[in-house]
């Protein structure tokens, strides 16, 4: 199995990414550098870390979505292989069209760094299989601009297809409806604000995250063999 992690200048989680999926797959991801063109061939999953990429500059994730690597990525998504964006990722997906709505100054413009706990809305996503439907777990946030905001009736469609995976179980930067993660709409595409990779150690203080890595891995591996 073929996995790629994304690098954009300001890019801080892309080892963390990284060091995730090798605990699942037991293979290292290609590390993409931003002014690539083209993937690794044969890539089957793709990964968007978490970071400041351009510094925030415009607007979080506006530069980066504009990358030449996301115009493969953009074609990638489509022909359905995973693709995961973790934070400043999530940010990058919305600014790229991939994922509806946008992500805000937290409501209380301030940065929170801390553990919160999730509910997993959607068990049957290949992100969320490993999670039971309505179940609480822990995963850091570290973010500025984690505000998911999006107008009435994209919130409606995204909790009547089920494209809301997680939420926050508790009052967190002020997003909509408390989404913290949602799907795109054949369901291979996840952006979501909460830090999985650094949830997959009961070392670092939790492993809650590492499923969603078995969840999204798991299945590619055993295809590949």
């Amino acid at each position: 199995m073929k996995s790629a992690v994304l690098v954009f200048p300001g890019s801080n989680c892309d080892r963390d990414l990284a060091v995730a999926i090798e605990a699942v797959t037991g293979a290292k991801p290609a590390m993409v550098w931003h002014r690539e063109t083209e993937l690794p061939d044969g890539t089957d999953f793709i990964a968007i870390p978490g970071g400041f990429s351009y510094g925030d500059y415009l607007r979080s994730g506006a530069m980066a979505a504009r990358s030449p690597v996301m115009r493969a990525v953009a074609d990638a998504a489509a022909r359905g292989v995973p693709v995961l964006g973790v934070c400043n990722g999530f940010q990058v997906l919305t600014e790229a069209g991939l994922l509806p709505g946008v992500l805000m100054r937290n409501a209380g413009l301030s940065f929170i760094c801390r553990t919160v706990p999730l509910t997993v809305e959607n068990s049957q996503t290949m992100f969320t299989g490993a999670y039971r439907a309505g179940e609480q777990i822990r995963v850091p946030i570290a973010h500025h601009d984690g505000n998911y905001q999006a107008d009435a009736e994209t919130l409606d469609r995204l909790e009547g297809e089920g494209r809301v995976a997680l939420r926050y179980a508790e009052p967190v930067n002020g997003s909509a409806r408390d989404i913290a993660g949602i799907v795109n709409d054949v369901g291979n595409v996840l952006g979501l604000m909460p830090h999985p990779e650094r949830a997959v150690d009961p070392l670092h203080g939790g492993s809650d995250g590492r499923r969603m890595f078995e969840s999204a891995l798991g299945s590619l591996v055993e295809a590949v063999g």
